[in-house]
């Protein structure tokens, strides 16, 4: 490897570490004053909060690694000026092409290895917060899964315990269910079956359902049973996807599609971990760019003022689009390209004549 390509990448993973650093430590503190806010009415020790704390950390750093890699660039070119050695580079022949060409490999390999490994770690620390923190909500007597059986739910009324399996959901009706109900000691009172159950409120609509208690059964057209769940709250099961890896996701899919659940949620988290380095790179590439017009700016807070502006209306077009295709008003592929393609638009126009700056 030549000297000046170690030299580069050198400066950059140093760069690419010390923001890392700072921003993992601002999202703990962030984090601690969070859980200190939950667990003040709890009798919990302080070192189980600072736990939930790192738990919960990496998950934030990943939805954060734009904006890292936006600074991790700025600062990389930072020391470049403050230390002339740019223009050594620029006199030695060395152009600013061939610059951001190792640039966006050191940003590509980065990106490749923080939405495979990096990602798969937080979204396990992820999904390990969130089993520890439900035994502490008011939610932990209620439980939804969906796997490939179907859809399966724990519910509790009173002193009662319900049971209810389903093989799927078409619309707001809930199809082929069997739901048993249990006393105080876990019991069987009786077990309801039905075909179809309309989920539009707390309070179900069964009907033609088949109720067995004891030994005998009797038939009943429509039957009201009330619950924790309705429609929107079981659409809602999965919302925090960041929980799952990538083949956890796969899996969710194919459990999804097997009920005629909507795959929007699940296709968006996909198709966003598929492009992210791929964003990584846009975002180096923006960032080096940006510090190429300003280079001959002295102040370097304005310097990091400004891609830290442009960052943010980055985030918030990307924000945007995800919530119109989460939202079905746009198709899932344009809300996770669309704002892509307007990068590499805009890094285009501000590419050109880029050897003479």
């Amino acid at each position: 490897m030549k000297v000046y390509i170690k030299f580069l990448t050198y400066n950059f993973l140093k760069s690419f570490f010390y923001v890392i650093g700072i921003m993992f430590s601002l999202v703990f503190i962030l984090n601690i004053l969070n859980e200190l806010e939950f667990f003040k009415e709890i009798d919990v020790n302080i070192n189980f909060t600072l736990a939930l704390a790192i738990l919960n950390s990496p998950v934030m750093i990943f939805e954060m690694f734009p904006f890292i890699f936006l600074i991790t660039t700025q600062l990389f070119f930072i020391r470049l000026f403050n230390n002339n050695e740019l223009e050594i580079f620029k006199y030695s022949g060395f152009k600013n092409t061939e610059m951001l060409s190792i640039l966006c490999l050191l940003a590509l390999i980065s990106g490749i290895l923080v939405t495979t490994l990096f990602y798969n770690l937080s979204s396990n620390f992820k999904n390990i917060y969130l089993e520890i923190k439900t035994k502490y909500t008011t939610d932990g007597k209620y439980l939804a899964v969906i796997n490939k059986n179907g859809l399966w739910i724990k519910d509790k009324i009173d002193q009662r315990t319900y049971i209810i399996n389903a093989s799927g959901i078409e619309g707001t009706f809930l199809n082929n269910s069997f739901i048993t109900i249990f006393d105080e000691n876990y019991d069987v009172i009786k077990n309801i079956k039905s075909k179809k159950i309309d989920l539009t409120n707390k309070e179900w609509i069964i009907y033609e359902a088949k109720i067995y208690e004891k030994n005998n059964y009797k038939n009943q057209n429509i039957l009201k049973f009330k619950t924790n769940f309705d429609y929107k709250r079981i659409q809602t099961l999965y919302s925090n996807l960041s929980s799952f890896n990538i083949f956890q996701l796969y899996q969710l899919r194919e459990n999804y599609k097997k009920m005629n659940y909507s795959l929007v949620e699940i296709d968006l988290q996909l198709l966003k971990l598929i492009s992210y380095p791929l964003y990584l790179v846009l975002m180096t590439i923006f960032s080096a760019l940006i510090m190429f017009k300003v280079k001959r700016l002295d102040n370097t807070t304005i310097k990091i003022s400004l891609g830290l502006f442009f960052s943010v209306i980055i985030y918030y077009i990307n924000n945007f689009f995800f919530v119109m295709g989460s939202t079905e008003k746009i198709s899932t592929f344009p809300s996770i390209f669309v704002p892509l393609i307007m990068l590499v638009v805009v890094n285009s126009l501000m590419l050109k004549n880029i050897n003479e700056k």
